[in-house]
């Protein structure tokens, strides 16, 4: 109700984000942990360079010493000495469907992690809370599955063709259109590459002269997609309203640099979900500060579609907005729907520009048929054109699930960042040391958990993060909260004082923006 009146009536349901402070004696001991951990690294190093101890990471060869080396220093240094102490936490090979539980080869090192060997053994039924599986359709049975067997005998697995060339099937036709409809959009087009979605249409929407206001935790693809663009970037502090209208006001007042000529466009890159955070973006004051300035919105949809809204239809749907306000709507297959890929939904004049001009259009094989069959499948039982209540039925068991996760993780003690309303939980670690065995424990429990170090988040900040899905029972969530608290207990990651502090009411440092050009 605060955040109703505080935004104007912007909202039309309570908005409850918060990330609490980390606690000054954390802080204080992860930068000891780091300390001590990069101290030892350069007396491991000094050993390796005196033949003292093996050497077994990556180096040039002697013949070229003086040639531009080829790792950089401070990559190399903390991936051999701080990465490959907990390496075994990542790349786990996985050998069921990532459904609500999975099974698990076992491997071990015995190099400190250098080389891995397989023993053999399946660890079996292990509780899956690290997949993007948001609304259960990754599945080895069922409708989904039996339609896709069934495309795949009439059309084969590959196309071996782009779209504008001998690729484009029925079946990508009839995806774009349900898509469109599901969307709430004139038209959509469908692309094989999630990451490529982002990263090769950028570029063909803005260039150099256009200006780029990007959130300063958008996902690698978009970052990607804005360097290659050529257009100007200007970073805004994440989810701050007062950061993304300043930056505005200062591109229309002072326009380009040393020209003082106007932008030529002005394109505002948000996410629905972000994925480290589990924030969800302030939809509609960013809509309303881009009708304000007149300037352009892309939403990168890829772990909201489906996820969230009363009908799965993504973050528009969730603040019951209409679509026809944002300008570029773009989402992945690759969660929600339990496939591969990637769309773009908006005006019809826009999906044929990009149909035309994408590299991703021109240049990539078109879609597998069975991964396009998954996608229609699991779209029209989400919207219940199949005739049953299983997609809305879903789409509601997430919701509940997400809330009944999130509330029992804060009741024991854990600092939980993100929306109330994310299915992606982080619960935070912070200490090195602590990356590493809180994976190891979880596993030793039967919980598959993603653990989260830098560079993919601040390095002080280190994460476990919590993927929940529409097909985890109660049963299972009530094992895996029985299991965190253990080990929360074990490792003492138990730092929250409850002292929340609301994302809205962040101090905003207005030198922190950082600035590229061309």
């Amino acid at each position: 109700i605060n955040h109703i009146i505080h935004n104007g009536g912007l909202y039309k349901r309570p908005f409850n984000e918060a990330f609490e402070e980390t606690p000054m004696l954390v802080a204080v001991l992860t930068y000891v942990g780091y300390g001590v951990l990069t101290l030892f690294g350069y007396l491991r190093d000094f050993m390796r360079q005196w033949k003292i101890e093996k050497c077994q990471n990556a180096t040039e060869r002697e013949e070229q010493k003086d040639f531009v080396p080829l790792y950089q220093d401070f990559e190399n240094f903390y991936n051999r000495n701080l990465y490959m102490r907990i390496r075994d936490s990542w790349n786990r090979p996985i050998c069921s469907v990532p459904g609500a539980k999975v099974d698990m080869m076992e491997r071990v090192s015995h190099d400190y992690n250098w080389t891995f060997t397989y023993t053999g053994r399946v660890i079996k039924d292990i509780i899956n809370m690290g997949s993007y599986n948001y609304l259960g359709f990754a599945q080895k049975t069922g409708p989904c599955q039996e339609a896709a067997a069934k495309v795949l005998s009439q059309y084969g697995a590959g196309v071996c063709s782009t779209r504008q060339e001998m690729g484009n099937l029925d079946k990508h036709e009839e995806l774009e259109k349900l898509v469109a409809r599901f969307l709430g959009v004139e038209s959509a087009m469908a692309y094989g590459m999630g990451f490529a979605t982002n990263s090769m249409n950028i570029p063909a929407l803005v260039g150099k002269g256009c200006l780029i206001l990007s959130d300063e935790l958008n996902h690698a693809s978009l970052v990607l997609g804005a360097r290659l663009s050529g257009a100007t970037i200007r970073i805004f502090k994440h989810n701050n309203m007062q950061s993304l209208e300043k930056l505005l006001k200062d591109a229309i007042v002072h326009g380009q640099p040393r020209t003082r000529r106007p932008w030529k466009k002005i394109l505002i890159l948000v996410e629905g979900i972000y994925s480290m955070e589990g924030s969800i973006v302030r939809l509609p004051e960013v809509i309303a500060l881009k009708k304000k300035y007149k300037s352009y919105l892309y939403l990168d949809e890829a772990h909201s579609i489906g996820a969230l809204g009363p009908s799965g239809r993504g973050v528009v749907d969730y603040f019951g907005l209409n679509p026809e306000d944002v300008d570029v709507m773009m989402g992945t297959f690759t969660k929600s729907f339990g496939a591969a890929g990637g769309y773009i939904g908006g005006k019809k004049e826009l999906i044929d520009y990009l149909r035309t001009y994408s590299h991703s259009a021109a240049y990539a094989t078109s879609m597998s048929p069975p991964v396009v069959e998954q996608i229609i499948t699991s779209v029209k039982c989400i919207m219940g054109e199949d005739g049953t209540t299983i997609g809305e039925a879903r789409v509601q068991q997430l919701a509940e699930n997400t809330r009944y996760f999130r509330r029992r993780l804060k009741e024991m003690g854990f600092i939980i960042y993100g929306n109330e309303d994310s299915p992606v939980v982080p619960l935070m670690l912070y200490m090195p040391a602590k990356i590493g065995a809180f994976g190891r424990e979880m596993l030793k429990r039967n919980i598959g958990v993603v653990v989260v170090g830098f560079p993919a988040t601040p390095i002080i900040e280190s994460r476990a993060r919590f993927c929940l899905s529409a097909a985890h029972t109660k049963e299972m969530l009530d094992t895996a909260l029985k299991e965190i608290n253990e080990v929360g207990d074990l490792l003492q990651l138990k730092y929250s004082r409850r002292r929340l502090v609301p994302l809205l009411d962040r101090p905003f440092d207005e030198t922190t923006y950082e600035e590229t050009e061309d």
